[in-house]
């Protein structure tokens, strides 16, 4: 009997220890489970207040060189800060980029950089954005009756005013075929408001004589093209100077001009300091571009799109010190000064600056 109790006695102890040790491994099993959980639940809070931002890049187009130097620049510095970037370019199509900007809304991007192809119909897509917790961006146009946290852009009126103030010291008097950009930017509206505080004085003195206004839908170089032929014919190739909004407009100018041997004989603006404009500027066909480094545009933009999703409140963004009126509110704004090419400068300002090799200019 007392062997029994004692064999009791040491099986009942022996389970108890089993009972324990296991409990012990279980309870190690799970501890290292909830560590890990814990550590996934903490790596996800981490990730929730510094996980990779994401941007979404939204561009009207990737056919022009200009877009190309953006979307390299932007991406470039967006990495730099840590960021990934997705970027859309919507071939010139307005339903294109909306329903892009719809997708890149959806992927979950921080920051939304929005780049309209039509300024007005773009701001349900600042509404869109802003519903789904995104901070939005207007870049380089302005986007119309709309609220975004921030436009970035050049002076574009200023553009328009140095395209004005070149082409009225070169040529104060004669016929004038003034040229806009595409009806749907409001940058373009900006541009030839711009120069017409140059050009419309000496029209209304008589000095200046507008023998064709047009806008140049989608920017398209095509379509310059064959207006430029129609008012060459309907004016009997009487022109004596030529408000192109942009280089790619003037190129397609600048091919009418040839057709009636007369490119070279004509001063012709610009902008964005394309390389083929470059070029025609040192043959002497185009007169003058405009340098807007989107280099900088594209930089500053980042570098703002990061603050905004690291949340850091617009007041406090120390590159944001002006404000522009979209219809609807005073946009918080970073405006940028463009500068005058000619063939006097076109070294200084665009080799120099690494904006292009003094052989892609020159050859070798």
């Amino acid at each position: 009997m007392f062997k029994s109790k004692k064999l009791l006695a040491f099986l009942l102890v022996f389970v108890l220890a089993a009972s324990v040790i296991f409990a012990g491994c279980q309870s190690t099993k799970d501890n290292g489970s909830t560590t890990t959980s814990s550590n996934s639940s903490n790596s996800n809070k981490s990730t929730d207040t510094s996980k990779k931002i994401k941007i979404g890049f939204s561009l009207p187009t990737m056919r022009e060189e200009r877009y190309q130097k953006d979307k390299a620049a932007f991406e470039e510095e967006a990495k730099k800060l840590g960021a990934e970037v997705l970027t859309q370019g919507a071939n010139n199509d307005e339903n294109l980029q909306n329903s892009q900007v719809e997708n890149l809304i959806t992927q979950g991007i921080d920051v939304l950089v929005l780049d309209p192809q039509n300024a007005e119909s773009a701001a349900t897509l600042v509404d869109k954005a802003h519903q789904a917790g995104i901070k939005v961006i207007s870049y380089d146009r302005l986007i119309l009756n709309s609220d975004p946290d921030v436009y970035i852009s050049f002076d574009n009126e200023k553009v328009g005013e140095l395209q004005g103030e070149y082409l009225t010291k070169l040529v104060p008097k004669g016929n004038y075929f003034v040229f806009a950009g595409a009806p749907t930017d409001n940058n373009a509206t900006l541009f030839k408001q711009g120069a017409m505080k140059y050009i419309q004085p000496l029209a209304d003195k008589g000095d200046i004589k507008i023998v064709f206004d047009q806008a140049i839908k989608d920017w398209d170089p095509n379509e310059a093209l064959k207006l430029a032929e129609n008012a060459l014919t309907a004016n009997k190739n009487k022109v004596d100077a030529i408000l192109a909004p942009n280089d790619g407009t003037a190129g397609g100018i600048i091919q009418a001009l040839a057709e009636q041997k007369l490119d070279g004989k004509v001063p012709v603006t610009g902008q964005d300091a394309e390389l083929a404009a470059a070029k025609r500027i040192i043959a002497g066909t185009q007169s003058m571009t405009i340098f807007k480094d989107v280099r900088v545009l594209a930089k500053n933009a980042a570098d703002i799109a990061v603050q905004l999703a690291q949340g850091k409140e617009v007041k406090d963004l120390a590159q944001v010190d002006k404000t522009v009126n979209n219809k609807k509110i005073d946009v918080p704004s970073l405006l940028l000064t463009p500068v005058v090419i000619t063939k006097d400068n076109i070294d200084k300002e665009l080799v120099d600056s690494g904006w292009f090799k003094k052989s892609d200019l020159y050859g070798n």
